[in-house]
């Protein structure tokens, strides 16, 4: 923790330069001793100080100044640091006012001037007061703060990028937070700008994207060289295993993840059936623990990055970044994953950040205390939300279009949910509207075996209906089945022939896909199972793949 600040104030330069001498003498190895020449120039001191959360322990403050007398001062900081000791300095001629300010203004001490000899003066006063002040000092958070509106889609941005991205940080509401409110003030920023993210050195940014906040807490964005053996793209278990099976058996390698290591499988709540884990994990855990993995075997992890496009010119393919910057390699590994499947339903679109969640939204958990959360879903993602979620909400509804929970669901979550009291499973049902102009407030639902249909209040609603690949951007280059997922291995062949334009002298391998050397993992891959220990077995074999690939090649 920064040391506490001791603040002193005088309009005469000698007065406080001895002041100032006097306690860094006796306080300067357990405070910052800071000093200031006018209120004015002070309280703009203790603006940055609070940008920073750094903490004030004492105000020593001259009575007579002009413009702003040391009671004028001392009345406004009680709003910024309401907690901080505050002494005057007077003359005898002072004193009446100094006793007055004692009664009307919170301060705690006056001092008459001179204070020499200040071990007898001055340092015992300010011993009992700095000892008052610790016995009830809460130390502040010290990372980074999120100010913004709880509805605003630009807030929830913010914050879920930094959750996943396991970096600590204090989110403040405008709308519930008077310190909130005083920040943005000081910040000059106002509340069409937000979110303000403030950094422990004073550094704040408005309404920033993923790749600002990530430069500026030090992700690595840009790789280090333009050459590598092997390129992930995506980060999650699939790709975070193949990035800890390739480094450590020597390859070259660098990932490249566009929102967060951990992937869709990092948002999860609890994997209980994970093989090793007999109490289970969350899929933030799962993604610290793999992270520090791939980092101590010296992969390059590039994040928030996205890839745009790939390029074949042999022996080597080419990676191009939506910077505009291109890296090659001998091989690649699409890692890819899922996103979740966007539901069609007037309403929805325009409250999505606002209320409505597409996946297990954890940073809005805490907001949800309290209150009725709606869930639609019926497989394990949507159980282990509804799990999760129980702990906070005062209910939750989950809305399942089929009959139960069994045809989608793992029986251990089943049991689970089932002997959870605040957890309402309603089969046959769905939404078919949302409502609300700046954050959700209300849902409709119909029974699909009745046809009643209901109005019902609701301020947060998570979607988990399928998922289906981002591959838009493999058009033309990488082939395809069903709704975009990619093809490998044996589902290549058609009628026993080898893919069109395949020129090796062998088959594609298990986990290969038409271009020879780039390879398929995971939840991405036609016909993979949808299961974290599958994503993370695929993407350690498929090492195996390229080390034969790169034996033919190199």
């Amino acid at each position: 923790m920064a040391k506490p600040v001791i603040l002193t104030v005088d309009d005469d330069p000698e007065v406080l330069q001895a002041v100032a001498r006097d306690l860094r003498q006796e306080y300067g190895d357990r405070y910052r001793i800071l000093r200031a020449e006018s209120g004015a120039s002070a309280l703009e001191a203790l603006e940055q100080l609070k940008l920073r959360n750094q903490p004030v322990a004492l105000f020593l403050v001259d009575q007579r100044m002009p413009q702003m007398s040391g009671v004028e001062f001392l009345e406004q900081t009680l709003s910024m640091f309401p907690d901080a000791k505050r002494a005057l300095l007077t003359a005898y001629a002072d004193t009446d006012a100094a006793i007055r300010a004692i009664n009307t203004t919170k301060i705690d001490y006056y001092l008459m001037k001179p204070w020499d000899p200040p071990q007898e003066r001055l340092y015992p006063v300010l011993k009992d007061l700095l000892d008052d002040w610790k016995a009830t000092f809460h130390p502040p958070f010290e990372g980074i703060r999120v100010i913004g509106n709880r509805w605003s889609p630009h807030s929830h941005q913010a914050k879920d990028f930094l959750a996943r991205n396991q970096i600590p940080y204090q989110w403040m509401d405008i709308e519930l937070s008077p310190e909130a409110q005083q920040l943005v003030e000081y910040a000059d920023c106002d509340t069409l700008h937000l979110p303000l993210v403030l950094f422990p050195d004073g550094f704040s940014l408005m309404q920033p994207s993923n790749v600002q906040i990530a430069e500026k807490i030090g992700l690595q964005t840009q790789a280090e060289k333009p050459f590598y053996d092997l390129i992930i793209i995506g980060g999650g278990p699939g790709g975070l295993a193949a990035a800890v099976y390739g480094a450590s058996e020597g390859l070259r390698t660098v990932m490249i993840e566009r929102e967060a290591p951990g992937g869709q499988a990092g948002t999860s709540s609890r994997i209980e059936n994970y093989l090793g884990f007999p109490v289970g994990l969350s899929g933030g855990d799962l993604a610290r623990r793999a992270v520090t993995q791939a980092r101590r075997f010296g992969v390059e992890i590039l994040t928030p990055q996205e890839v745009t496009g790939i390029r074949v010119e042999d022996p080597y393919r080419f990676v191009q970044l939506s910077d505009g910057s291109e890296i090659s390699c001998h091989a690649i590994i699409l890692a890819l994953g899922v996103a979740w499947r966007r539901l069609n339903v007037p309403g929805l679109e325009k409250l999505t950040g606002a209320g409505v969640y597409y996946g297990a939204a954890q940073t809005e958990a805490m907001s949800c205390q309290g209150e009725e959360v709606y869930i639609i879903g019926g497989a394990n993602s949507a159980g282990q939300a509804a799990m999760y979620f129980s702990k906070y909400a005062s209910h939750v509804t989950m809305l399942v279009r089929g009959d139960s929970l069994t045809k989608s669901m793992s029986q251990y979550l089943i049991d689970q949910i089932g002997e959870t009291p605040n957890i309402t499973v309603k089969t046959h049902t769905s939404v078919i509207e949302a409502k609300g102009e700046t954050s959700l407030e209300a849902l409709t639902i119909v029974n699909a075996l009745t046809g009643e249909t209901q109005t019902v209040p609701a301020t947060s609603l998570f979607i988990f209906i399928g998922a289906q690949p981002r591959t838009d951007w493999l058009d033309g280059v990488v082939e395809k089945g069903d709704r975009g997922f990619i093809l490998t291995g044996p589902d290549l062949q058609l009628n026993g022939h080898r893919p069109k334009g395949w020129t090796l002298e062998r088959d594609p391998y298990l986990l290969e896909t038409n271009i020879p050397g780039v390879f398929a993992v995971g939840d991405v891959r036609q016909g993979s199972v949808k299961r974290v220990a599958s994503s993370v077995g695929e993407g350690s074999i498929c090492v195996q793949f390229v080390h034969q690939y790169l034996s033919n090649v190199v």
